[in-house]
């Protein structure tokens, strides 16, 4: 581990102060430091922000939900309001990582994290999204864990959080202030697709830091849930996953969001899916024509061809399950 200054940030306006000097913020860490141990990042300076007013939960006054940023992920997936109006959320967030890790992790840390591509790890290898301009060994290497969906030339780096699969089919929005002020993203704009720069994963301006992300109000009744398929049922990322929510009113479906993890470089929406829902009653039929949309734009490698009927079957499952026809 390279040396690096800490200060801990006492409020709000101590925070930005030193993010726009360049320092990293860190709160749970548990991202970031295994990251410095393996000298893949080297910030020069720490700033703990663990002591500022991000921690609560709340009802938006449309019906919607606000979580903070500094909610762990074991408060958010637990908390009443987030289990009873989107049970994709908590979900997501009891199917990820362990319970000591859920326990240290927040909401905004968990949609920060960078790739579990083992090319990005290890600092002996190729990677663009760590040394830009030097290539991706994933392309030609062993590619089994790695995007089909959103990839470039420069990368094919899955993105690992499950949660933020929830949040991408909810069409939720993340709060972000900075020294120029609030602003706010939608979280489709907020994680960033590789493109030809790999090595930038966020629309994030210097010295910004994420103060909540924001689930929009959905019509109801919502059903909604969230299905994660990995090699072994504990602690292990996504081979592929589908976050669904579904506003079934008189027997046809009104609203349908439908998002997909493992498979893409960012959390993967589904439109075609879920165009393919609306107006439709529900039927096994159905479930099966729509799933057939989920891989459009599919793009495999060698070694991860099996993901594209993976991940058809996934939403497939996860439909008939929220949908009520299982």
């Amino acid at each position: 581990m390279h040396p690096f200054s800490f200060t801990k940030a006492a409020n709000t306006r101590e925070a930005l102060n030193a993010g726009r000097a360049g320092g990293r913020y860190i709160a749970g860490g548990t991202t970031l430091v295994d990251l410095m141990r393996e000298t893949v990042e080297r910030p020069e300076t720490l700033v703990d922000i663990s002591d500022l007013p991000l921690r609560e939960v709340s009802v938006t006054e449309r019906g919607g939900l606000r979580i903070g940023a500094l909610v762990s992920m074991a408060e958010s997936a637990a908390h009443p309001k987030v289990r009873s109006l989107f049970p994709v959320v908590s979900e997501a967030l009891e199917l990820s990582a362990s319970a000591q890790l859920r326990n240290m992790a927040t909401i905004g840390g968990n949609i920060m994290q960078r790739t579990r591509c083992t090319y990005f790890r290890d600092v002996s290898a190729d990677c663009n999204k760590r040394e830009p301009g030097s290539g991706c060994a994933a392309l030609h290497g062993y590619n089994r864990m790695h995007a089909i969906l959103g990839a470039s030339e420069a990368c094919v780096a899955t993105h690992p959080s499950d949660v933020a699969v929830a949040f991408a089919a909810l069409e939720a929005t993340v709060h972000l202030l900075g020294p120029d002020g609030e602003r706010t993203v939608s979280f489709a704009d907020f994680l960033l697709r590789p493109g030809n720069t790999p090595n930038r994963e966020q629309d994030l301006r210097k010295g910004e830091l994420i103060t909540a992300v924001e689930i929009p109000a959905r019509p109801r009744p919502l059903k909604s849930g969230y299905l994660k398929v990995r090699d072994r049922q504990s602690y292990e990322f996504a081979l592929t996953s589908a976050a669904v929510a579904l506003h079934i009113r008189g027997g046809v479906i009104r609203e349908a969001k439908v998002a997909a993890g493992g498979v893409g470089t960012v959390p993967w929406k589904l439109p075609a899916v879920e165009r393919a829902l609306v107006g439709q009653r529900p039927s096994d039929a159905l479930w099966e024509a729509a799933a057939e949309q989920a891989t459009q734009g599919a793009r495999p490698l060698e070694d991860n061809r099996f993901k594209v009927a993976l991940l058809r079957r996934t939403v497939e499952r996860q439909l008939r399950v929220v949908g009520g026809t299982k």
